[in-house]
């Protein structure tokens, strides 16, 4: 074996699975091309799912129920798998499908399967970057390699990659190909406190990730689009030495199919630290704290006889936001609401004694028509009627928007790959639950409605989702009680 091919332990992975979901589907055939000093070595083994095959499947790969019935399970070739895996470079084309289809059928028996990965659609980026498509059918004819068996069968597929590696060193310089593998593979410097196997574990998915310091104390929340990318930019050199580093102790994350999940995570782990963190009050790098909804509070409006609009201040806690018809604005405090309302009252010209900001028992001109910001209807230069009007205009873009549906609503995102599906079940502007399969929504909904508050946040991600229209949403009827 040539020492260069074969500098470490590698080993290339193709699957066949039952489908691209990895919450859901299952593997049905394992190849692997062993690589080391001592040679290459290939193994291959048909997987049994425990799960009918669908006819789309069986066209791709031709394998079909009849092959599978007879076929070990992954737990019964699970150990010899793990032993051929273990210590070894995973090599696959988008390794991102392939590695965490395993992680995924390891973790269904236990095991907190890792390894470095290296993704050779990447790998061919990186070598060839005048070239736009990198699909391992483009691959092959690009460079023109013989197909030894059937395409979409696990074999083959490993054994065109390790021919694509071979063929690659033949091309191009040794060191042009270990700096692109070192800088996709390679780990970053990790301060000494932070477990290196963190690198491992992070997803290349959207989400959202929080750093924490000693006590559990917030450092740093963000959401991403990669995880591992951004996650692994904090820790360039250049950063080493800064305060963030120097104090960190502890990365978490959550993974989603998309941007609403994202987003939803990052509400998410605003609110864990800040019920762990900070004392009352304190802000969190997330924008939150202890009593973030305690106070929570709108300016509600209803029409009197005289065609005025008295604003009252109502809670959260009182009332629930989601119904309400008539509610404006979401406020942390009463104290922010008065401040917000006043600003709105100067911008406008409208009345502090009709807006309840100065004493409407005391006689003559309110406080604001005495600062010329007033048009005066407290002293009677304008009508009641017109001065309501005004206010509904002044305060019409804050408005509410109560929930549009009889019952909950399913939202369905799915990742670019098509290999995840969240399923967010949303009831009355709450996030009830994010689940992935058909099996688990119904469970949810078994259990009834959320008693989860009123969350602003929440209310303005969902509407901002519901308002773009890119996601498919799918209404349920009504908890039954």
């Amino acid at each position: 074996m040539n020492p260069v091919l074969a500098r470490e332990r590698f080993v290339f992975v193709d699957l066949e699975t039952s489908g691209a979901n990895f919450a859901n589907d299952r593997i049905i055939e394992i190849g692997l091309v062993e690589v080391d000093s001592h040679g290459a070595r290939e193994w291959s083994a048909l997987v049994n799912p425990e799960a009918p095959v669908s006819s789309f499947i069986t066209g791709l790969t031709g394998i079909d129920d009849s092959m599978l019935r007879s076929a070990p399970t992954f737990a019964q070739v699970a150990p010899s798998l793990l032993d051929k895996l273990r210590g070894k470079l995973l090599i696959a084309h988008n390794a991102r499908f392939d590695y965490g289809f395993l992680r995924g059928e390891f973790k269904r028996l236990g095991i907190e399967f890792r390894a470095p990965t290296l993704c050779t659609v990447k790998l061919s980026r990186k070598l060839f970057p005048q070239h736009h498509r990198h699909n391992l059918d483009t691959l092959v004819t690009r460079h023109g390699l013989a197909v030894a068996g059937s395409r979409h069968r696990a074999l083959a597929d490993a054994r065109l990659l390790w021919d694509l590696w071979r063929c690659w060193h033949g091309q191009v310089p040794v060191e042009t190909i270990r700096s692109a593998v070192a800088n996709i593979v390679g780990r970053p410097e990790l301060p000494a406190q932070i477990d290196a196997e963190v690198i491992d574990d992070l997803p290349e998915a959207a989400g959202a990730y929080a750093f924490y310091g000693e006590g559990e104390r917030l450092l740093l929340l963000r959401r991403a689009t990669n995880i591992r990318r951004q996650v692994l930019a904090h820790f360039t050199a250049a950063k080493r030495e800064t305060p963030l580093l120097r104090d960190l102790r502890r990365v978490d994350w959550r993974d989603a199919a998309g941007e609403l999940g994202a987003r939803l995570h990052e509400i998410g782990l605003a609110r864990s630290a800040a019920r762990a963190g900070p004392e009352e009050g304190e802000q969190q790098p997330g924008g939150s704290s202890r009593t973030a909804h305690s106070e929570l509070c709108s300016w509600q409006l209803r029409a009197q006889e005289s065609g005025d609009f008295p604003p009252q201040l109502v809670l959260a806690q009182d009332l629930d936001f989601a119904v309400a018809d008539d509610l404006f604005g979401l406020y942390p405090s009463p104290r922010e609401a008065l401040r917000s309302l006043r600003k709105l009252a100067d911008a406008h010209r409208l009345c502090y004694k009709l807006l309840g900001l100065d004493d409407r028992a005391k006689a003559g001109p309110c406080a604001a028509y005495r600062q010329k910001s007033c048009r005066g209807v407290c002293i009677g230069r304008e009508t009641l009627a017109l001065h309501g009007a005004r206010v509904l205009i002044a305060l019409a873009k804050f408005k509410l928007r109560p929930w549009p549906y009889k019952g909950p609503l399913v939202l369905l995102e799915r990742d670019e790959f098509g290999m995840r599906e969240d399923v967010h079940l949303v009831d009355r502007w709450r996030l009830v639950a994010t689940v992935h399969s058909e099996e688990a929504l119904q469970e949810r909904l078994a259990n009834g409605p959320t008693r989860q508050p009123f969350d602003p946040d929440i209310y303005r991600v969902i509407g901002r989702c519901l308002h773009a229209g890119k996601i498919g949403i799918r209404p349920l009827p009504p908890f039954s009680l």
